[in-house]
């Protein structure tokens, strides 16, 4: 998680004299790296899992079985309730959102009306969503606490929720008003908690795990 705030990076940046020189770095940096992107987009099927952070691509293992269990019940949760109320779309592992600089493919995520109804049957990349679930596993740990943690907040996704399948335990991140994570709820297999996308549905950790 982020311990440094964009403006102090900035302001870090522009106390050094050698900061044009720094940026200029920076920038050819990136040009490369979207070149890179570009070509994974081109490269890129739907046989395999794979995300685009920072300049590498990223390929996923299978899940194991818990990981499918956790993903799969949560889904039909989350996507029952917002198809009754048609509060907007539901997708699930392999929808790739397309971030300023990344490209993940959560593990479940929704996109309110404002934003749903403007998808196309055809479309491949998404934008940022208003919530994102990731389920941890040893090789996605690192980056669904760091990484994504960070993009998510710094994209305004509105919440975000950490779900370890092993402890049977679902951490609650909300954006506050200074557009910050602030994390609302750890909750274990036996508490109740508030599912997300505004609706006023409660359910069970146990109803998932």
């Amino acid at each position: 998680m982020l311990e440094t705030s964009s403006q102090e990076l900035v302001q870090s940046l522009l106390s050094r004299p050698n900061a044009p020189i720094i940026l200029s770095e920076v920038e050819e940096k990136l040009a490369a790296e979207q070149k890179k992107r570009v070509a994974f987009y081109d490269e890129v099927t739907d046989e395999q899992k794979v995300e685009f952070i920072n300049g590498e691509v990223i390929v996923h293992s299978p899940v194991k079985k818990e990981h499918n269990d956790v993903s799969g019940r949560l889904f039909k949760l989350l996507d029952t309730y917002v198809k009754k109320h048609k509060l907007g779309y539901v997708g699930i592992e392999k929808v790739m959102i397309a971030l300023s600089r990344n490209n993940y493919e959560p593990g479940i995520c929704f996109f309110g009306q404002e934003k749903s109804r403007k998808f196309k049957k055809d479309q491949s990349l998404f934008p940022p969503p208003d919530f994102v679930v990731e389920v941890l596993s040893k090789g996605t740990t690192k980056n669904d606490r760091g990484i994504k943690f960070d993009d998510y907040q710094a994209h305004l996704v509105k919440e975000y929720w950490i779900i370890d399948p092993k402890e049977g335990s679902v951490e609650q991140y909300r954006l506050n008003p200074k557009s910050n994570y602030v994390r609302t709820a750890i909750k274990s297999q036996s508490r109740n908690h508030r599912m997300p996308v505004g609706s006023r549905i409660h359910s069970s950790n146990r109803s998932y795990f």
